[in-house]
This record gives structure tokens, sequence and C-alpha cells, in this order.
């Protein structure tokens, strides 16, 4: 793997840190901001809303210079938007410093996919996206449990300055080690929004809105469901984020291999175990042992469907990728913020802190449909193809004398 990956998983990791450090140091923003936590909370949505809306905007104000170039202003966005956050005199201020941050990330991740997959051999790609999806995958185990630490120990605005350092790093890295590549002038934004006409590259979105969305149905409620059902104190559900995190590195990584070899088979696998393990998280829930081993299940199999759903975009809209991988990032957004909003229908009505896993394996059943729609339909399409190849008459050689 080249060591330009390295530098797109630098990267990776200070966005995945600074997208979920928040929730973490709500109570800490809200005391000195002297707002309620549910007015903090528009932090964290305002964010997921900005990965949305910014995803397919920076990627389409981009289609005008190089990739690496485009990649170098995202990150220097992305620490603009953290100092602001980290300086902010008023909530206003924190509020626009983390929509600022959140319109680099899904960009990064959609243009840097695509730059991850050229700089390996086609049989590496999905690899060779996994290992950049590393990095954010890391700022789960590392970077948020230490942004934790750091911002209730020292202040919260130490940890939006420590992670505007890791984006300068993200950013001289991309800078000097990744290759400047050409920008394909036959590749106009007209022929980039032409993907989405694509049923196969709607197909593989819907997955990743319902499939990521079935994750974090069951993981935006786990802090009262731990403590609440499966007995843990509050102390302790950073260490429970902390195995959700190894889950969602092992998944990641797997996930990378496999889909180089069986994308589609993957996808159904990964998708229907997801589906059952959120299922029975509504029983494993109550007891320690068994919440926290699923709590690592539910992370690898959500995970395990990040480089597989990247790669079937890329394959999908092979022409003209680049913003129909940053749109599939701001799917992955669109999953989050969908889930939390029916889980926290379910506990408002009365169904208790384990109702969020039911709608969490609905919504992967969900995604498991149209995996397997899109499997039926890629199958039709190369029937006729080979019917054609089988059926065709054999080349008939023939010679002319010179005589």
């Amino acid at each position: 793997m080249p060591l330009a990956l390295l530098a797109l998983a630098i990267g990776a990791f200070g966005i995945g840190t600074t997208e979920f450090v928040i929730m973490g140091l709500l109570p800490e923003v809200a005391a000195d901001f002297q707002v309620s936590i549910p007015t903090a909370g528009f932090l964290v949505t305002g964010y997921a809303l900005g990965v949305v809306l910014g995803a397919p905007l920076m990627t389409a104000l981009g289609t005008r210079i190089t990739r690496k170039r485009m990649l170098v202003l995202l990150m220097g966005l992305f620490v603009v938007g953290n100092v602001v956050s980290a300086v902010a005199p008023v909530f206003g201020v924190m509020l626009v410093g983390r929509v600022i941050a959140s319109l680099a990330h899904g960009a990064f991740f959609g243009i840097g996919t695509v730059v991850a997959a050229d700089l390996v051999a086609p049989r590496k790609r999905a690899g060779a996206i996994a290992m950049m999806f590393t990095g954010l995958t890391v700022a789960n185990v590392v970077g948020v449990p230490l942004g934790t630490y750091i911002g209730q120990s020292v202040g919260w605005r130490t940890t939006f300055f420590v992670v505007a350092a890791i984006g300068v790093v993200g950013l001289l890295g991309v800078a000097r080690l990744v290759p400047e590549q050409p920008r394909n002038e036959a590749v106009r934004l007209r022929d980039e929004l032409a993907a989405f006409r694509n049923v196969q590259v709607l197909l593989a979105m819907g997955m990743t809105v319902l499939g990521f969305g079935g994750v974090f149905a069951a993981i935006t409620y786990i802090t009262p469901m731990m403590t609440e059902v499966a007995g843990y104190s509050t102390s302790s559900v950073t260490w429970l984020l902390v195995l959700l995190g190894l889950g969602m590195v092992g998944g990641n990584l797997i996930g990378g291999k496999f889909a180089d070899r069986r994308l589609m088979p993957l996808l159904y696998v990964s998708l229907g175990a997801l589906a059952v393990v959120l299922a029975l998280f509504t029983l494993t829930a109550h007891n320690k042992i068994t919440a926290a081993v699923t709590i690592v299940l539910i992370g690898g199999l959500g995970f395990a469907t990040v480089p597989p759903l990247q790669k079937r975009v890329l394959d999908q809209a092979a022409g003209a990728p680049t913003l129909a991988s940053a749109a599939n990032i701001g799917a992955f957004n669109l999953g989050n913020a969908l889930s939390a909003w029916l889980g926290g229908i379910v506990i408002a009505a009365g169904l208790g802190y384990t109702a969020p896993n039911w709608v969490g394996a609905a919504l992967a059943v969900s995604a498991l449909a149209l995996a397997i729609v899109s499997g039926a339909l890629e199958r039709r399409t190369a029937t006729p193809s080979r019917l054609v190849a089988r059926h065709s008459p054999e080349p008939v050689l023939t010679s002319v004398s010179r005589n």
C-alpha cells in the first residue's frame, strides 16, 4: 500500500475525532456557554447536516481543480472550523465553526476514496479504501476517548485545538505524499451528475443510509441503554465505546479484504448478520457481558459494509465517480440522523431504551432487501451478455494468396 494512504488516514482520523468527540463534551460545552444540553446537541445535528449538504456541494465546487489540491483545501477548511470552535466566544460562533468543519467531511472522504482507489491495482481498491477509513475507525478507539479525557481534564477548547493540529499534520501529509493527479478535462459536472441516473448507484446509497442507520439507531442511545438496562456505571461508557471502536477497526479491515473478492456476498452476509445481532441486542443488553460482546459485533458488522459500499458506488459510477462517492459519505450521515430520530420516537413512546435496537434491525433488513434487489438486477443485466457471447459465431479465418 502506498505511503500516501497514511496521509489520507491521518486526515480521516482528525475528521472522525472531531465528529464524535463532541458527544462526550456536551455537558462541559453547555455549562461554559450557559445553554441546556438539548441546545448543545445542535452541535451534533448541525455537523451531521453540514456533512449531508457539504459533501455534494464542496465536491461540485472542486471539479475545476485537481483532486490533490481539493484535498489540501478541504483539510485547511477543517483546521479553520476547529480553530473557530476552540476560540468561540458564544455558542452561535461555535456552531458556525462546527458547520465549517463539517463541510470538509463528506468531500474529503468522497474524493479521498477515489484517490485511494487510483493509487493501487484494481484488485486492491477496496483494501486501499479500507486503509483510509481505518483512520476514522481508529479515531473511535483512540481519538474520541483521548479527546474526551483532555476536554474533561484541561478544558474542551484544548481538545479542539489538538484536533486542529491533527488536521495540520494531515494537510501537510497530503501535500507531501499524495501524488498530483491531472484533472480529467473530459469529465464535467454534468457527467458527475449523470451517475445518479444509474439505479445501481442509488441502490448502493440506499443500502448506506439504511445499513449504517441500523448501527446508529442502537449506538446513539448506548449510554442510557448501558447504564439503565445493562447496569454499567456512567464512567464505564467510555470503555464500552472503545470496544465499539475496536469492532469498527476489525470490521473495516475485514470488509476491505473481502470486498475485493466477493463484494455482493459480503454485503448479504454482513447486513443479514447485523440485523440479527441488533434484534438480539434487545435481550443481550440486559447483561453486562453479553451487552459488551454485542457492542463489538455491531461495530464490526456495521463497518464491514463501509469499504464494499464505497467500492460499489465507485464501480457503478466509474466514468465520473467523485461526486457519487462524496454523496455516499453524506448518505452515512443521513442514516445517522434518520436512525437517531426514529430511535428517539420509540423511546418517547414509552417502549424503553432497548426499543431503538428493533428500529436498527428493521433498517438493516431493509438494506439487505436493497442489496438482494441490486444483485438480482446485476445478474439479469449480465445474463444476456453471456448468452450473446456464448452463441456468437466463431470468426472465420481466411487467407489471401499473393500469387
